[in-house]
């Protein structure tokens, strides 16, 4: 994976999370209008809130579904690359493994 690659998929996934935490102030707006809409008034106004919950509620789960789903194919890029490397660079990859190893113990052994 390059890292023009890298930082693409990058940048996209920070706007997924932007995205995402936009959606869900939405769904706790609409969410503090039903509680309000419920608290004074029944009928109509009711109906409308919490059909207007619903329907946050139905982007809010598509969104993170699709946020998943991109997530689960980063990963699986990722874990292809890796295993790539290591089988071209085994060696390298030994290296590295216990350099952050060594890295790790010495941070443990300090507590």
């Amino acid at each position: 994976m390059s890292t023009t690659n890298l930082s693409a998929a990058t940048e996209s996934a920070d706007v997924t999370k932007e995205q995402l935490i936009h959606d869900f102030k939405v769904v706790v707006a609409d969410a503090e209008a039903l509680l309000k809409a419920t608290a004074g008034q029944g009928g109509e106004a009711m109906s409308a809130a919490r059909g207007k919950v619903l329907e946050s509620l139905a982007v809010a789960k598509a969104k993170m579904s699709e946020a998943e789903a991109a997530l689960l194919a980063r990963t699986k890029a990722a874990a292809k690359a890796t295993d790539e490397y290591v089988h071209v660079h085994p060696w390298q990859a030994i290296g590295i493994a216990a350099s952050v190893g060594m890295v790790i113990g010495l941070l443990i052994g300090r507590r």
